[in-house]
């Protein structure tokens, strides 16, 4: 909004104190008592339920059921769960300990197909393994990979502010900013992508309005951004995502901000399905459209987006909304979770090694 007028927004809680610090008053998973701590996302608003995990079958299978989801949360979650299998697997034998490793790691890449931080996750604790020394037994082996996952995690949060600091550079000093599915502290291990550059620009003393898409069918802006930032007090209106073109139409938004779930070496961007129309749109009203994600999001084995797989979900998830069904019984249902945004409707790349801007092919290439 040009001139920062907050009348059309409900700002009940607007008189409320923003975090000094902007630090999260969540994250969706931590390491305590030998045992990783996860929130159950699929529960939220409602519950907050947190389940300990300590096998890395159940951790396999909390990615795959979504109780935690984005990108770099998966990541961190998957490295847990690898370091869990390796001290399921400390009194074997050397040559068996590496075989059955690698298959625990393949089926905890297994879950989820889109997000390549779990990838990138897997293979950095199958290095780990790789750079020791080969004298090392199995159980030294398992404690290293223990000591791995948590440098992954606390990475990730100084990762996420570093990407904030130089992504709110981007936003004027009074904005109204719409973001698609949820890439806050509850999609990494802290702070936030999207929403870490926005917690940045509010730190550094910026007025900034959040719009939240619903993000049909599993409702992750509606269930999940909007919890985060009103526990936080950053003022946030939520709309359905069929909305977002009539308020770019209006000229109520002045920035598009979303994560990512894999980056193309050329900058095509797979994203929560829904993000590539806001992009279309985004152009179409001359509204800059910005992506916010590691380094380690960047896949720099492919090409293009058409090498990115799209994972397709239950179709339970568009027949019901809130475990009630909403469509008729026997209807024939498409879901797929995610969609590429091509780089030509992407007017930067944040990252926490800076700004990608114009020929990502050449601009990405230099964060290798």
């Amino acid at each position: 909004m040009k001139n920062c007028v907050r009348s059309w927004l409900d700002q009940a809680g607007e008189g409320n104190k923003i975090l000094e610090d902007t630090q999260p008053s969540v994250r969706p998973l931590y390491y305590a008592d030998d045992k990783l701590y996860m929130l159950d996302q699929r529960l939220l608003p409602l519950e907050e339920k947190w389940y300990a995990y300590r096998d890395y079958r159940e951790i396999a299978e909390a990615i795959k059921t979504m109780v935690v989801r984005g990108a770099p949360a998966i990541g961190v979650a998957a490295a847990f769960g690898a370091a869990f299998a390796a001290a399921e697997l400390a009194h074997e034998d050397q040559g068996d300990f590496e075989q059955r490793f690698a298959a625990c790691c393949q089926e905890l890449g297994a879950t989820r197909p889109t997000a390549v931080n779990l990838f990138w996750a897997l293979e950095r604790m199958q290095r780990c393994v790789a750079q020791m020394d080969p004298e090392a037994k199995p159980a030294q082996i398992a404690t290293r990979l223990l000591e791995e996952a948590q440098s992954i995690a606390r990475e990730d949060e100084a990762i996420n502010r570093t990407l904030g600091a130089y992504g709110q550079k981007l936003l004027p000093q009074c904005a109204t900013v719409l973001t698609h599915c949820n890439a806050g502290a509850l999609a990494t291990a802290g702070y936030g992508t999207a929403l870490g550059v926005i917690r940045a620009a509010v730190g550094a003393g910026k007025k900034i309005d959040v719009v939240a898409d619903e993000t049909r069918p599993f409702l992750q802006g509606a269930r999940l951004t909007v919890w985060e930032l009103q526990r936080d007090n950053i003022p946030v209106t939520l709309i359905c995502d069929n909305m977002a073109g009539y308020m770019l139409q209006q000229e109520r938004i002045d920035a598009i901000i979303v994560g990512a779930d894999r980056v193309a070496a050329n900058g095509d961007t797979a994203n929560k399905i829904g993000t590539y129309p806001l992009a279309v749109l985004a152009q179409a009203h001359k509204v800059p459209f910005y992506i916010a994600a590691p380094v380690s999001t960047i896949d720099y084995t492919i090409p293009d987006g058409t090498h990115i797989p799209i994972e397709e979900r239950d179709p339970g998830e568009v027949t019901t909304c809130g475990g009630h069904r909403v469509a008729p019984e026997g209807v024939q249902v498409y879901n797929p979770s995610f969609d590429v945004t091509p780089a030509h409707l992407i007017s930067a790349i944040i990252t926490e090694r800076g700004v990608a801007r114009g020929d990502f092919l050449e601009t990405l290439a230099a964060f290798k």
